[in-house]
């Protein structure tokens, strides 16, 4: 199944984050744009024409944080948008955040 296809899972906390080899596995699953940071988060950036289509771009890919009931930090500026996942509850990323960006690759 691709992670695309999964669903997120609430965290309740308790749970380690996922290890190195956990997350370069992961990651192969993903567009090569995004990165692993400090494993701690993920990170990926887009460029747009302008602001309105990054806003767009924004609110679809909110929706999806809605949708699957995890929820991304956004960055947006002129032509630009950065994304940044991560389980808060432990500080950390789990599955589910590396399902959000696949979830986020299909978006155009």
């Amino acid at each position: 199944m691709e992670l695309s296809d999964k669903k997120c899972v609430p965290c309740q906390g308790g749970v380690p984050p996922l290890r190195e080899k956990e997350c370069d596995k992961l990651l192969d699953s993903l567009e090569s744009e995004w990165e692993v940071i400090s494993l701690h988060h993920l990170e990926r950036k887009w460029k747009f024409n302008n602001f309105i289509d990054a806003l767009n771009f924004t609110n679809k890919l909110g929706n999806v944080c809605e949708i699957e009931n995890h929820h991304a930090d956004f960055e947006i500026g002129w032509g630009r948008v950065k994304v940044v996942i991560y389980t808060h509850k432990i500080n950390g990323l789990t599955e589910s955040d590396f399902i959000l960006a696949a979830k986020f690759d299909n978006i155009n």
